[in-house]
């Protein structure tokens, strides 16, 4: 019998699990799995709070339906009667104390064509005259390698990127636009820059793929995205879960035989490992010194979010609305807002506003709000509402989160750090697998796509 052990329970380590149990049925293969969470519950990142009839996703809140990975894992758990999608509107950003809407003719602000631009209320006349400039510079030097940031502002202008497209993407992707290349991000504009001469005028040609995809673009489930986890959970019943528990060391026994240290005391061995935890966790078990330049290689940053329910209709937000983003001269601290109970109707049983702040470490108040008690970022959270949205109340609910160094930050150097430890891990520690968010995909279509081609990855060698 062939023993495996997935280290971490979140959406990764839940999809390794989930697919193995499939192969293993499949092939009739003779096959222990085990499955070790340091959580006193499954989900990592996936994580659905109830209270007073409404249901508050305290990390990812939603799921890209459009990724390959998705719906074919709805369809296995036989959850399709629970889908939800969410509700299309308006998105603003609050920028010099005032919400603007994003012109609806983009995608992540870029205008799809120059109607759109000229529409914008958040670019200058200068500024839109700058980015016109893209209509007849062409692509001599930018390779997918490069920097979003660097390439459009090249060609669309520093203060269209700044001001509307910037809050967007760093929003999406937790990053610094200067720091975060095309590859990882929008590899597609630097096709359609060299295709039509023009990122607007590519995005213009393609946008009937981004309409299409922008209703029920994202999904939920109608008691959360707990749903999800639950569900896999139930179907590993003839698995060993253990909750609660750390993994604290990883050991090698022979050429490929492994002893998995648990900080109950308990041993486990196995013939594979898979390591689906943050990467400063897999760091610390591993303990190899040749593996640690890499891995210091590897970044993360940090996210407050902060949920306030309260006991009024949330028609009294902006008509059509359902969230905004912040960019530069506000006098808000956080980075943005979701009218949740807009957006996502089954998160409000009674239609009442719940809505949800995000305070990320990028933002200059961070480095204050870190070490903040839970009351005074409550606090802070208020006087944002009513700054931006000119609301008074006592929440009678509020949930408070901290990610603290666990949002993955795919900079520049991060492709050339997963070449170079995934080599040293096929010589060093054969049959140990690192996967999830910190290599291989942020969001939860790539890490489901990851847990399965690493599940698969495993039943090839053992068939």
């Amino acid at each position: 019998m062939k023993k495996i052990v997935v280290v971490g329970g979140g959406i990764t380590g839940l999809s390794v699990m989930h697919y193995l149990h499939l192969l293993k049925k499949e092939k009739a293969l003779d096959v222990e799995m085990t499955l070790v969470e340091s959580n006193d519950y499954l989900g990592g990142k996936i994580h659905s709070v109830y209270e007073d009839d409404f249901i508050m996703e305290v990390g990812a809140d939603s799921i890209v339906a459009r990724h390959e990975s998705i719906l074919p894992l709805v369809e296995e758990l036989g959850l399709q009667k629970e889908l939800v999608y969410n509700a299309t509107g308006i998105s603003y950003i609050y920028t010099n104390n005032e919400l603007h809407a994003i012109p609806a003719d983009s995608v992540f602000g870029i205008p799809t064509s120059v109607e759109s631009l000229e529409s914008s209320s958040l670019v200058s006349g200068e500024g839109k005259q700058e980015a016109l400039k893209d209509l007849e510079l062409t692509n001599e030097s930018f390779t997918k390698e490069d920097s979003i940031g660097s390439f459009l502002k090249y060609f669309l202008g520093e203060e269209l990127v700044e001001k509307q497209v910037a809050p967007v993407l760093s929003g999406v992707y937790s990053g610094d636009l200067d720091k975060l290349t095309l590859e990882t991000t929008l590899p597609y504009l630097i096709d359609y820059k060299n295709k039509y001469g023009s990122i607007i005028k590519g995005l213009g040609a393609n946008k009937e793929q981004f309409q299409k995809s922008a209703n029920k673009k994202f999904i939920s489930f109608k008691n959360g995205l707990s749903t999800l986890i639950n569900q896999i959970e139930d179907e590993l019943k003839d698995s060993k879960i253990i909750k609660g528990v750390h993994t604290t060391k990883i050991e090698k026994k022979g050429e490929s035989e492994y002893s998995v240290y648990l900080s109950d005391g308990q041993i486990i061995e196995a013939d594979y490992v898979v390591l689906t935890t943050p990467h400063q966790v897999a760091q610390e078990v591993l303990n190899n010194e040749q593996l640690n330049e890499d891995f210091s290689k590897f970044k993360n940053s940090s996210l407050i979010s902060i949920y306030l329910g309260f006991d009024i209709s949330d028609e009294q937000l902006p008509a059509e609305g359902t969230g905004y983003i912040v960019s530069e001269n506000s006098n808000v601290k956080c980075n943005a807002c979701t009218w949740t109970s807009r957006k996502w109707e089954h998160t409000s049983k009674n239609n009442k506003l719940l809505v949800r702040m995000f305070y990320k470490s990028t933002n200059p108040e961070f480095s204050k709000m870190k070490h903040m008690s839970e009351e005074e970022l409550i606090e802070v959270a208020m006087q944002d509402i009513q700054h931006s949205l000119k609301l008074d109340g006592k929440p009678q609910v509020v949930e408070v989160t901290k990610w603290n160094d666990l949002m993955p930050n795919y900079h520049m150097a991060h492709a050339e750090a997963i070449k170079s430890i995934e080599k040293k891990m096929s010589t060093l520690f054969p049959q140990v697998i690192l996967a999830g968010c910190s290599y291989y995909g942020v969001g939860i279509g790539p890490c489901i796509k990851n847990g399965k081609e690493t599940a698969k990855q495993i039943i090839e060698k053992l068939s």
